[in-house]
């Protein structure tokens, strides 16, 4: 049995998992990855995960967390400028669901349903987002931990939900309603292309910190919005019903339950019409 085996589905794990989760062991773990004692790993994580470090500014970096959160070359991560395209915030594998009309709710294949409510803790803004799509982008801990604005327009302040920190990936997926219960934050973005977008970031098992850079403001389509630390994350985008729609591969692979790679930038879906 693998560790994330042993830790959801077994009783002995569950118990560790408690504290594993605990927000106060993440801050721990930060804490060192933000030391000069963290730099050792750095090499063993890059051949692990066979990181292409050429796409990426590595100069003067000093601490594991300096490295994770490292910014990609210039013109790298170009993004389509098409007012009629909707682009992917951040690199990862992603799925897309239809939001139920009634009630919210999202039940993806192979992992455990949920409500928009309870996952933005607001039941007005939920409403908004009935009947629409969530976009789910996954980050595993080879992509590029820094996420950018999905469109321009008018951005609100940022809401924090504390709450526990499991792993995003889909054995915990599929035990737990994760989302809705991981700390998050999110922010509304009022885009002249697409309406009111929510876009919302994730934390995750031994990731005890969403740094985003600004709180109400103007923002422009590929601005960079933040960046995680430590760990996979996930990226949550909620369009409202009618606004837009996505690749058809995009939507097939998700109704098969299969998660596409994408790249911040991409064209992942379009305007409807």
């Amino acid at each position: 049995m693998d560790g994330l085996k042993f830790l959801y589905k077994s009783a002995g794990g569950r118990l560790l998992l408690k504290a594993l989760c605990a927000p106060a062991l993440s801050k721990a773990c930060g804490r060192f990855l933000d030391s000069p004692l963290s730099h050792f790993l750095i090499k063993p994580f890059v051949q692990k995960n066979k990181i292409d470090l050429s796409e990426y500014q590595t100069d003067g970096i000093k601490t594991f967390n300096q490295f994770f959160r490292r910014k990609i070359k210039d013109g790298a991560r170009p993004f389509d400028m098409r007012p009629e395209a909707l682009c992917a915030p951040c690199d990862g594998l992603l799925s897309a669901w239809k939001i139920s009309e009634d009630g919210g709710t999202v039940i993806p294949a192979k992992q455990s349903r949920y409500t928009i409510e309870r996952l933005l803790q607001d039941k007005e803004l939920a409403s908004k987002c009935y009947g629409g799509l969530c976009l789910v982008f996954r980050l595993c801990v080879d992509n590029y931990h820094r996420y950018a604005y999905a469109d321009g327009g008018k951005k609100s302040a940022n809401v924090f939900i504390p709450g526990r920190l499991h792993t995003v990936r889909p054995i915990a997926l599929e035990s737990l309603p994760v989302f809705v219960e991981n700390a998050r934050e999110y922010t509304t973005i009022e885009s002249p292309v697409f309406g009111k977008l929510v876009q919302m970031e994730v934390g995750a098992m031994l990731v005890g910190r969403i740094v985003n850079f600004e709180q109400e403001a103007a923002v422009a389509r590929g601005d960079e919005k933040g960046f995680f630390e430590y760990g996979g994350s996930t990226i949550i985008l909620l369009v409202q019903k009618g606004a837009a729609s996505v690749r058809s591969d995009i939507a097939q692979n998700s109704a098969a339950g299969i998660e596409t790679p994408v790249k911040m930038g991409e064209r992942i879906g379009s305007r409807a019409v």
